[in-house]
């Protein structure tokens, strides 16, 4: 088990939040500042390791003020109303076309479940409405005073949902990048390995290219990935998902069905880890299904809606 919480430096936190029952799936990021700033808070059954990982800091959660979600899918941000519900002086910050979602979950609630059907309450409940007085939006170009000298600035990053902000740290010189940049698998040992998450409605190719250009151009020395953990090899992490992401267009160009694009995916990243050594009893294998899945239905939705 992971030791909570991961110190990352520069007063950079990292709180496991073992989303759908895995270790290092879906991480909380905290900012321990002036003003107290959490980046992410995953799925409801996620908070309870929140409120652990702040007590383990000895930050209280009258202590935070700003919680921040990259975009508004329940695993980065479905336990946002329980999280807010116990810290009385927190906001939360999200992007302009994400925050009627949050403030009326109910369209959120039916996607998901369409998508993991009778796993819905175990993997996700309870969400709470956040209060729309406590939500702040933020888009391209806005700043968030943290400390003295600590501002971060936000950005719009589309490709993966059109709700999506990236956000960057000047301390760091690093970027929250959420699902944009794709997802890092670490617990493949002995190498790195990173694909882009391609879940549906929103999923566009062009633009998720365009934004794992931004990240290139912009030349951060660290990525910091919803899921899940931090780079300090932003190129290399990159340049992994754009050329994954060139196999998953690839795959709905060819395929006709979800369930044979699933298929597909599954194979040619299963096959690259066995060629690369992973054996076939490696957990990375059972996290790769379910992603697998999710990317399939996002590929196919995208294909359906182009034609």
């Amino acid at each position: 088990m992971n030791e909570q919480p991961v110190n990352l430096g520069h007063d950079t936190y990292l709180i496991d939040g073992y989303d759908m029952g895995f270790e290092g799936r879906t991480g909380t990021y905290v900012l321990n500042n002036k003003y107290v700033t959490l980046v992410e808070t995953g799925p409801a059954p996620s908070v309870e390791k929140i409120r652990e990982g702040l007590d383990s800091l000895g930050i209280s959660l009258e202590d935070v003020k700003y919680v921040i979600v990259t975009h508004v899918h329940l695993d980065h941000a479905g336990g946002a109303g329980l999280l807010l519900d116990s810290c009385p002086n927190a906001e939360l910050i999200v992007h302009p076309k994400g925050k009627r979602h949050l403030v009326d979950p109910s369209r959120l609630i039916k996607g998901a479940r369409a998508v993991y059907g009778e796993d819905f309450d175990r993997l996700f409940a309870p969400i709470h409405p956040v209060p729309e007085e406590k939500v702040i939006e933020k888009g391209e170009e806005d700043v968030l005073m943290i400390d003295d000298e600590r501002e971060l600035k936000f950005f719009d990053t589309p490709g993966h949902a059109k709700h999506h902000l990236g956000i960057y740290d000047p301390v760091t010189d690093g970027i929250f990048t959420g699902d944009t940049a794709g997802i890092r698998y670490h617990q493949v040992e002995g190498m790195t390995f990173y694909l882009p998450s391609t879940s549906p409605n929103q999923f566009n190719p062009e633009e998720m290219t365009a934004q794992i250009q931004r990240f290139r151009h912009m030349k951060p020395s660290r990525l910091y990935f919803g899921h899940y953990g931090m780079t300090e090899e932003p190129e290399e992490a990159l340049s992994q998902v754009k050329d994954w992401l060139s196999v998953f267009v690839e795959t709905l160009r060819q395929e006709d069905s979800a369930e044979a694009m699933e298929s597909r995916l599954f194979e040619k990243v299963s096959g690259y880890l066995r060629e690369n050594g992973v054996p076939d009893d490696h957990d990375v294998y059972e996290i790769l299904r379910l992603d697998m899945k999710v990317c399939a239905m996002g590929l196919y939705d995208y294909k359906r809606k182009e034609s």
